[in-house]
């Protein structure tokens, strides 16, 4: 039997949804898995505490695999804790309607104008919001082009949201908070610029700027990919069928800027931080938990390890990650207010070493060139303009070098998923075949690597070391002589 309303008695008493059928709130694009192991939780936990109509309306953009699960089980889907003691399943009642973009536009257009809903969340990664990453403003290609000057049906993130908010204002709908939980730098920043140029672009500015905000958060809990064994463990735990069941690790932390005009749930009852300024908590995260989880996936993988938990079992590399973190990163960054860097870095290669969460070293690997500025070329500027010759990260960026020649240390194949992988292979192909060759052709991509680096001699002498040393011996050696 599948889940639904109907079946929720057979699931055992300590995993069923503390609400059921919520009356809608928000709107949510990007019905993905980490938006159900993460907003989907922590919005479910604040109306079970506190009350408020703030039910969920999930806009799956493209795939329609998800929607139609969820449609099937009336909204409900459960999320698997893993952990090494073993795991814990809930059965998640936020939602409150599901949506595919691709197929019916016009109902998201809608929902958005809706007076009842107050607060618009999106996790849709960078590619969605089409940006140019030299200029973080918006692509105007031709499809973009088309949602802004005729009136089909919007078929871009960017132009759902400006023809919600065009018929929003029409309706004269109230004001609204619209909420990026993507893992970017100032994401809140970065959709205020966004929808700032849409509205210029079509003269609704003045009323965006009066009626919407764009609260910037740090979201941070691993949701490794759904597997055919995490389906099972989930029927197994519930006793019905669930197609739409995410695993994640039990941990989970949710920073938001408090700035919702038309009211939000109570998630600090959830668990959450609300804040003035959720900036240092996501420096914080980009730099001593992404840019060590780079750092292993990198690593890891070249070595020949599948997962993130076993690349932390090759020999020195912890050692190493924690030089990283206190030697590197800790003297770059301000934390927040009554945290300790290291012993956050510390808290991450816990979590990280789960041997229950079977995250790819792959998967993280996936989109470097996109990834590496924020999560470690940050912490090279910060170490090179103080003087310092930052060895660790710069450990991470030939990594990264080593791993985009696509082979392991034994031999096989790696892939590279990437953006820039066209521009990669074309500049490692004219290069000379050795580190210092290798390291020139990857330094002059300008949309990774700023000028003050790309033309730093002893950064490109410490890269030119890591990379012979990766080459000639592989990743293990290297590590057991570094560490």
């Amino acid at each position: 039997m599948e889940l639904n309303r109907a079946t929720l008695d057979r699931v055992p008493t300590e995993s069923r949804p503390r609400i059921t059928a919520p009356a809608p709130g928000i709107v949510h694009l990007g019905l993905g898995a980490f938006h159900r192991a993460h907003q989907a939780v922590f919005t479910e936990d604040a109306m079970a505490a506190a009350g408020g109509d703030w039910g969920i309306v999930g806009v799956a953009p493209r795939s329609p695999q998800i929607a139609d699960a969820m449609r099937a089980q009336d909204g409900l889907f459960s999320v698997v804790s893993l952990a090494a003691a073993g795991s814990s399943t809930r059965v998640i009642g936020s939602s409150a309607g599901q949506l595919l973009a691709a197929a019916d536009p016009n109902a998201v257009v809608k929902w958005l104008a809706d007076p009842a809903i107050r607060v618009v969340t999106l996790t849709v990664t960078e590619k969605a919001y089409r940006l140019d990453p030299a200029t973080g403003r918006l692509l105007l290609d031709d499809e973009l082009r088309a949602d802004l000057e005729t009136d089909r049906p919007p078929r871009t993130i960017p132009g759902l949201l400006l023809r919600g908010l065009c018929a929003r204002r029409r309706a004269d709908a109230g004001p609204i908070a619209l909420v990026s939980c993507d893992n970017l730098p100032s994401n809140g920043h970065r959709l205020r610029g966004l929808v700032d140029q849409l509205a210029t672009a079509t003269a609704i500015a003045p009323w965006v700027r009066a009626n919407a905000s764009f609260p910037g958060t740090m979201v941070d809990r691993i949701v490794p990919a759904t597997t055919d064994a995490l389906l099972t463990a989930a029927a197994t735990a519930l006793g019905v069928r669930d197609r739409a069941a995410v695993g994640a690790e039990p941990y989970s932390a949710w920073i938001i800027e408090d700035a919702f005009p038309g009211g939000r749930p109570a998630w600090e009852q959830a668990g959450a931080v609300l804040t003035d300024d959720p900036r240092p908590w996501e420096t914080l995260k980009l730099r001593a938990l992404n840019g060590v989880h780079s750092a292993i996936a990198y690593l890891g993988a070249v070595a020949g390890r599948s997962t993130i938990a076993d690349a932390l079992e090759i020999p020195g590399l912890h050692a190493v990650l924690r030089r990283l973190i206190a030697e590197d990163i800790t003297p770059g960054l301000t934390p927040p207010s009554g945290v300790d860097t290291i012993a956050y870095g510390d808290e991450a290669l816990a979590r990280f070493a789960n041997p229950a969460i079977v995250h790819r070293t792959v998967q993280v690997a996936m989109d470097g060139s996109q990834k590496l500025p924020q999560r470690v070329l940050h912490t090279i500027k910060a170490r090179r303009d103080a003087g310092a010759v930052p060895r660790w990260a710069a450990l991470v960026v030939a990594a990264w070098m080593r791993y985009v020649q696509g082979v392991t240390d034994d031999g096989r194949s790696l892939p590279l998923d990437d953006p820039l992988a066209d521009r990669i292979r074309a500049r490692l192909a004219d290069a000379p075949a050795t580190p210092e060759g290798v390291v020139d052709a990857l330094l002059s991509l300008d949309t990774v690597f700023t000028p003050d680096l790309a033309d730093d001699p002893e950064l490109r002498t410490t890269l030119i070391d890591w990379l012979t040393a990766l080459e000639k011996h592989g990743v293990e050696p290297t590590l057991a002589g570094a560490a």
